[in-house]
């Protein structure tokens, strides 16, 4: 795909329709010069029947369409895996077991509608949409209104929700992979639990089962993630050392997830997801990580990651992320000097646009980039 700037997708007067697709709702809507051009449609979602939930699907899409006429240019959306987006060949996902064993669902929404059909990780789109219009354009112009020439082409986008998922964006191209694998980072090793991967601790009910553990009280009687959240902020009765553990936990064990991403790609990264509303309690850990050392053989201790990280919500990280390590350096032999910013550094922070917004706008870019 040949990412565009964002003014032309402002500009693009094509219509795409989109689809939010979930194991409890599918929500249909169509996209113009990245708006809304419809109030979106809801439909139950049929997760165990194979048969319904592709008529679900199919019905919603010709209602979008009839709302917005027929001069329609795509289909394009987000949908879970594992999958062979290329293709739009579905595989087995857990939330939605009715397209186990593989079924072809780009290929038959492009029989029943005659459209192009673009299917996608929502990582994916949402790291796209974040690349495009979110976090990366918003950090690069704050750099040049501080009269920085330093602009930034790499992006990971994390969304923390139920679990823990990932897109890259490199040198302006998203990274799907050779088998639509691209940015698994999910399946990274969980260094504080050797035997599970990291989504296996990361995420909203993640949340409770380290709260349980560390207060000693049953799982069942722990609130849901929010109520965590409340406890840890002195707002709700409850064991506020361990909803602050719990949420540091979690801080680490994502902080290294991405030290391990940063050492491959080297530039921005943006967090979203519900979970990151408590990015107040996750988010020093992280830090903590990609600042952190590890050594080598002989002892000698080495930064964790080759690049500075900062925290760009924080004002303090954020002027020193823009002042950088600015030198004046001479060329041997010569009375020419060169500008020299001695300071490698990425930022990192938590995303104004939304998951939500940043899909479907990643969507909605994808399908007109494809062209």
């Amino acid at each position: 795909m040949e990412i565009k700037s964002k003014e032309d997708y402002l500009a693009d007067q094509r219509v795409v329709l989109t689809l939010d697709a979930g194991g409890t709702n599918l929500v249909f809507c169509a996209m113009k010069g990245t708006l809304e051009i419809i109030e979106p449609l809801t439909l139950p979602s049929v997760p165990d029947n194979l048969e319904l939930i592709l008529a679900a699907i199919r019905d919603g899409f010709r209602k979008v369409r009839k709302r917005v006429g027929d001069d329609v240019y795509a289909i394009s959306f987000a949908f879970p895996g594992p999958a062979d987006y290329r293709q739009g060949i579905i595989r087995d996902l857990p939330n939605l077991p009715a397209f186990r064993g593989g079924v072809a669902l780009g290929p038959f929404l492009e029989h029943e509608f005659g459209l192009p059909v673009y299917i996608n990780n929502d990582a994916n789109l949402y790291a796209l949409g974040e690349y495009l219009f979110g976090f990366l354009p918003r950090v690069n112009e704050t750099i040049r209104e501080h009269g920085g020439a330093k602009q930034y082409r790499n992006l990971v986008g994390i969304t923390l929700g139920s679990g823990f998922g990932c897109g890259l964006v490199i040198n302006g191209h998203l990274n799907l992979g050779d088998n639509s694998n691209g940015g698994e980072l999910w399946l990274m090793r969980n260094h504080l639990i050797p035997e599970l991967c990291v989504d296996a601790s990361v995420g909203r009910e993640k949340v409770r089962r380290f709260y349980a553990e560390y207060s000693g009280a049953e799982l069942g009687s722990v609130p849901e993630s929010e109520g965590v959240y409340r406890i840890a902020k002195g707002e709700r009765e409850g064991n506020r050392e361990a909803a602050l553990r719990a949420f540091t936990t979690i801080g680490e064990i994502v902080g290294e997830a991405l030290a391990n991403a940063s050492v491959l790609v080297d530039g921005l990264i943006v967090i979203a997801g519900g979970l990151s509303g408590a990015h107040e309690f996750i988010m020093p850990a992280v830090m903590e990580q990609l600042n952190g050392t590890i050594s080598h053989l002989d002892g000698v201790l080495f930064p964790r990651i080759a690049q500075k990280a900062f925290y760009l919500d924080l004002e303090k990280d954020l002027q020193e992320f823009l002042r950088g390590d600015q030198r004046s350096i001479s060329v041997p032999f010569t009375d020419i000097k060169v500008h020299y910013d001695a300071m490698p550094r990425i930022g990192v922070g938590i995303s104004r646009l939304g998951a939500s917004r940043a899909i479907a706008l990643g969507a909605y870019a994808f399908a007109l980039s494809e062209t």
